[in-house]
């Protein structure tokens, strides 16, 4: 096996050191909220957005007013991707069913789906208005029945962006917030004297956002970590350079942090890649962005063999991964790590992030080893319950988990077993007593 980096991105250490630099501010400025509340999210939102009006939460006539300012083609395309996020959710909230069965006669378990009660849906818009998110989040959790939406988005061009404050509302959200950053997310999961708390953090954001719902984990529950965007292209010779050049910098415009990288076993593709590259960034609406992303995060990477493009694609985990092969299906059958993957020239990171209806929030930094994106599931929380009917079965399993309680040395554990096994026994407790009742211990 032999693999080559045409090109390469930052040293792993200097983004460590990024990375810690980003922790130290994150938990400075979520103790300042803790203790100060409401004082410090207004400081903050100052000092970051250069916005303080009097309330953060809109109002419904200011929600009606910034509705008012959209054209009807863009509540109409507001509403055609969100009908698209919503259906897809909502057949996936139909798969997941509650269960009840008798595993032995009189005992009967079982589970079932509670939506999570309250959650705090984080909307990215500080540089771009992310109205695409707003469905991802508010939307699908709408889907799931959660009672209490509260969204955040922070203001765009010092005021709320009426895209976002439009897919939001349409969306269900209960609480609309205009505030970003640390402070929002912040704000959400500790309270503030005008900000009830959220029992959970959801929505994508960048390093600060992603690294605060990292340190709020535990206190309230988040549904993944999604940092900054990743996108990785693996193609051979069935597509060109324009198509892979094209969807690389399609992620790269993101922030000045988003890696995007080629895969391939094509020298040719490759090469012409890098060279198509610096064609479309010299004329780039958003190459300041874009060519800083690509000259940190970028990566082109030569293969011997498609077994060798997997392997480095699942040592890497990208966030989308665009598959442009004559062999798709064969790395969706194969591939385990990835955060959503996109199969075939027709198909495009884009159209998943905006309209498709998959969810675009997804994970970063690896995590998709062990999660996958934000989903209707993500909402709801699997709840086990379990009942005895019959005193046959109170003394039969009774008998067992007094036995082993014992074997573990719970005494304790063990008399409430007995304590079945005695009183629905009946005179001749077939089963055993399993230990003695607490009061014969000496």
């Amino acid at each position: 096996m032999s693999i080559q980096y045409l090109k390469q991105g930052k040293p792993e250490t200097e983004r460590t050191e990024e990375d810690v630099k980003v922790r130290e501010i994150v938990k400075t400025t979520l103790s300042d909220i803790e203790a100060r509340g409401d004082q410090a999210v207004r400081e903050l939102s100052e000092k970051f957005d250069n916005y303080t009006p009097s309330t953060f939460r809109l109002s419904e006539s200011d929600i009606e007013h910034l509705i008012g300012k959209l054209s009807e083609r863009e509540l109409k395309d507001i509403r055609y991707a969100q009908e698209q996020v919503t259906t897809f959710a909502q057949a996936q909230r139909d798969s997941i069913k509650d269960i009840e069965i008798e595993t032995e006669p009189g005992v009967i378990l079982g589970h079932k789906t509670i939506p999570v009660q309250s959650v705090g849906c984080y909307v990215p818009g500080g540089k771009f208005p992310m109205v695409a998110s707003a469905h991802m989040s508010v939307a699908t959790a709408s889907v799931a029945k959660v009672p209490r939406i509260v969204a955040c988005t922070p203001p765009f061009n010092g005021e709320p962006n009426p895209g976002v404050i439009a897919a939001m509302h349409l969306g269900g959200a209960h609480e609309i917030n205009v505030l970003g950053g640390i402070q929002a997310v912040g704000a959400m999961a500790l309270g503030t004297e005008s900000l009830a708390p959220v029992h959970m953090l959801v929505g994508p954001g960048n390093a600060f956002v992603a690294e605060a719902k990292r340190q709020l984990f535990g206190r309230v529950g988040i549904d993944l970590f999604a940092g900054p965007t990743e996108t990785m292209v693996i193609a051979d010779e069935t597509v060109d350079a324009e198509m892979c050049a094209t969807d690389l910098l399609g992620q790269a415009e993101h922030g000045y942090n988003s890696p995007a990288v080629l895969v391939t076993n094509s020298r040719k593709l490759a090469e012409e890649t890098l060279v198509e590259v610096e064609r479309i960034l010299s004329i780039l609406p958003t190459a300041d962005t874009a060519r800083k992303s690509w000259a940190d995060y970028g990566e082109v990477i030569l293969c011997d063999s498609y077994e060798e493009m997997l392997k480095v694609s699942e040592e890497i985990v990208s966030e989308h991964v665009q598959v442009m092969t004559d062999r798709d299906d064969w790395f969706l059958e194969n591939m385990t790590s990835y955060g959503a993957l996109f199969l075939g020239p027709r198909t495009n990171v884009a159209n998943g992030d905006k309209v498709i209806g998959t969810n675009h929030t997804l994970p970063t930094k690896k995590a998709g080893r062990y999660t996958g994106g934000l989903w209707v599931g993500k909402f709801l929380k699997t709840h086990s319950y379990q009942k005895i009917v019959t005193d046959e079965a109170a003394a039969r399993i009774g008998a067992y988990g007094s036995r082993l309680s014992m074997l573990e040395g719970f005494v304790a554990h063990a008399e409430q077993c007995n304590l079945r096994v005695r009183r629905y026994g009946g005179a001749n407790v077939p089963y055993g007593t399993g230990a003695p009742a607490i009061e014969d211990i000496e």
